[in-house]
């Protein structure tokens, strides 16, 4: 099984309890410090948010309620103050402190799946989104009620395997950074077949994965987003 780390946990009690590492990016904690009491209301509160506390909150702590962060450090939960950075958003934060505490990270088999990444203002979902590009060579996976985002460096030509019994069948790919002057994929009811991408002209969305698995090669690093099935 790979490692895996998230960042505002979700209360999928698989993800969250199969994770090596639960971070929470500042103001993310008072979700769910909130949420838990609602979501599973004949649950003893203490007990429940105890049992479902992070490892770790960091960010610049500007969001994050005092009540919420005294909790959390007196249930053990490592509080890591970085207010004196403003110029890094509080998940590059959290993917920073994960990367350094990772030895040996190319050989590593990390998985870090990020909740809550996704809706809300823009300008966070779009800087999440740097996040990817800026962390290039980890693996990471922006998560929705409704999507999943990674990114697909150049470098590699990506084979992606379907769960379809929850994910899919709606599905993109959007050059990122710059325009793809080539893209081939497999496995989609619209392949691309050394097609050319750009904002302002076409980008694949609205696409339907057809297999089980898909393969992507191009010469520009693309976003791949697929939809995610309601239970």
């Amino acid at each position: 099984m790979p490692s895996s780390c998230s960042t505002n946990p979700s209360l999928d009690s698989p993800l969250f309890f199969g994770s090596t590492l639960r971070i929470c990016a500042d103001g993310g904690a008072n979700r769910v410090y909130d949420e838990l009491p609602q979501l599973l209301p004949d649950e003893d509160v203490p007990d429940l948010r105890n049992r479902y506390k992070p490892d770790i909150i960091k960010g610049d702590m500007d969001s994050v309620r005092q009540e919420v962060k005294d909790f959390y450090a007196k249930m053990g939960t490592k509080i890591v103050d970085e207010s004196d950075d403003q110029d890094t958003t509080d998940l590059h934060k959290c993917i920073a402190y994960i990367q350094d505490c990772t030895p040996n990270l190319e050989k590593s088999n990390l998985y870090i799946l990020v909740a809550g990444a996704l809706g809300g203002r823009f300008d966070h979902e779009i800087g999440n989104i740097n996040v990817l590009c800026r962390f290039s060579t980890m693996r990471i996976v922006l998560l929705s009620d409704d999507c999943l985002i990674q990114l697909l460096p150049k470098t590699h030509c990506h084979e992606i395997h379907i769960q379809s019994s929850v994910e899919g069948p709606h599905c993109g790919l959007i050059p990122i950074g710059m325009p793809s002057e080539s893209t081939t994929t497999t496995g989609l009811q619209w392949d691309l077949n050394d097609t050319e991408m750009r904002f302002g002209s076409l980008i694949s969305t609205s696409n339907i994965v057809k297999e089980e698995r898909i393969t992507v090669q191009s010469d520009s690093d693309l976003l791949w987003t697929i939809s995610i099935k309601k239970p």
